[in-house]
């Protein structure tokens, strides 16, 4: 196992709370979605069943090739990171870009 640095501590720290806020507006819109305030897609439950399976599993998969390859345990914990926060950034772009339902 390769040894870290303080940097890698603060890179992961940092792509963490990335995610955490990107997650964090997700879950907001689709709420306002349910509640029929943001327009979100009549699939958008299902996909959001659905992702949370996809992301985990490549996020495992990555996390023991990181491991199995010799990597640090902040590479490990990076590369188990990267689906969740692709996944995330993603449903954040495509929930913002739909934007409020129009009241008129």
């Amino acid at each position: 196992m390769s040894p870290f640095s303080p940097f890698d501590l603060m890179r992961l720290s940092m792509n963490t709370s990335m995610m955490l806020m990107q997650a964090n507006s997700v879950i907001a819109m689709r709420v306002m979605g349910m509640a029929g305030v943001w327009t979100v897609s009549p699939q958008e439950n299902n996909r959001m069943v659905g992702e949370k399976m996809r992301a985990g599993m490549k996020s495992g998969i990555a996390a023991q090739r990181s491991a199995l390859s010799g990597g640090s345990m902040t590479d490990i914990a990076e590369a188990a990171l990267a689906p969740v926060k692709r996944t995330t950034a993603a449903n954040a772009r495509r929930l913002t870009r739909s934007g409020p339902k129009n009241p008129f």
